[in-house]
């Protein structure tokens, strides 16, 4: 009885897999080539920097965290399940598209894993490519245990949570719906919670360090659209999934706004200081712009109201003399 109310369900939603919506299926792969190439400024930045440097390592440890989850959540749901099932009634074109969601997620663990492996490679201030002050390494620099533990925690829980699906899924695979939805819950808040530890280290700091601020302004908007088409894709009953991406682009936004404005005011702060040496060395220099044509102005000027027979002055009689004998 069970399985022939099943069927049905299982024959509709591969059927809608047969027939994808047009406009979804391109918003789909817009979202996926996105989000890869989203996550390339920040590997980027790490490499090119040879620090990672203003990055907060529990930013790293929550972003890695809700993104395992996140993917065994998506991974556990009974639609992915059913959609996974139908590949093998699809052919390969209608599978890949069904299985857009999933691919989505997959690719946003393996970026920000990537993430975590730079994070650790990268950790020491003094190999930086960049300069950074003495006090800042000493102060500021998180200690390599807090990095060691930050990738301790993220393994296991990525292989606690790899052994509690298979044993659910072998064992008791109804209990997957459930375990699917404290995966999502487990997501969403380690999401909520994920940049506060950066915008903290980022207020901290007063600079972005070795932040990517591009990748940030195609994340926020990129994170709407995402939760967007998951929404679409799997409803209301899918909140577990769509709401983390919800939540981060909110937060992600607050730490854009915050980079951004440092940037811009260490932007000016640098103009200004460039500026005051260029002045410091045109007064010094006496000459090559206008300013110095004015202080020569200025000091032929003040040579004019000096007094002819003031000693050293113009028309001085021991002047003259001087130079007179200098001459001969």
């Amino acid at each position: 009885m069970a399985s022939s109310m099943g069927s049905p369900d299982w024959s509709s939603r591969c059927d809608d897999l047969r027939a994808p919506g047009v406009m979804n299926l391109i918003v789909s792969m817009i979202i996926l080539v996105g989000m890869l190439i989203s996550y390339l400024p920040q590997h980027w930045r790490i490499i090119a920097r040879g620090t990672s440097e203003g990055i907060s390592p529990y930013f790293v440890l929550l972003g890695v965290t809700s993104a395992t989850s996140g993917f065994a959540n998506i991974l556990t749901l009974p639609q992915s399940r059913q959609d996974v099932a139908c590949c093998q009634e699809l052919d390969t074109f209608h599978c890949m598209a069904g299985l857009l969601g999933i691919a989505q997620l997959g690719a946003q663990w393996t970026c920000f894993a990537l993430i975590l492996v730079l994070f650790l490679v990268f950790f020491r201030y003094d190999d930086a490519n960049v300069l950074i002050p003495d006090e800042e390494i000493r102060q500021d620099q998180p200690r390599w245990q807090t990095a060691v533990l930050v990738a301790g925690v993220c393994l296991v829980h990525g292989l606690v949570v790899i052994v509690i699906t298979a044993i659910l899924a072998a064992v008791v695979p109804q209990a997957l719906s459930g375990w699917a939805n404290a995966l999502g819950l487990m997501a969403a808040l380690l999401a909520a919670i994920q940049y506060l530890p950066q915008i903290y280290t980022t207020y901290h700091l007063k600079h972005i360090g070795s932040l990517s601020i591009p990748m940030m302004c195609m994340q926020t908007p990129g994170g709407l659209l995402f939760a967007g088409s998951l929404f679409v894709r799997l409803g209301w009953a899918g909140w577990s999934s769509w709401g983390i991406f919800l939540l981060s682009a909110v937060m992600q936004g607050i730490l854009l706004a915050m980079a951004i404005y440092y940037e811009l005011q260490r932007t000016n702060w640098t103009n200004m200081e460039r500026d005051g040496d260029q002045s410091s060395d045109v007064i010094a220099s006496g000459y090559g712009t206008d300013n110095d044509h004015s202080n020569r102005q200025e000091i032929d000027a003040l040579d004019e109201t000096q007094p002819l027979l003031r000693p050293g002055g113009k028309g001085s009689p021991r002047r003259d003399h001087d130079e007179t004998h200098r001459t001969q």
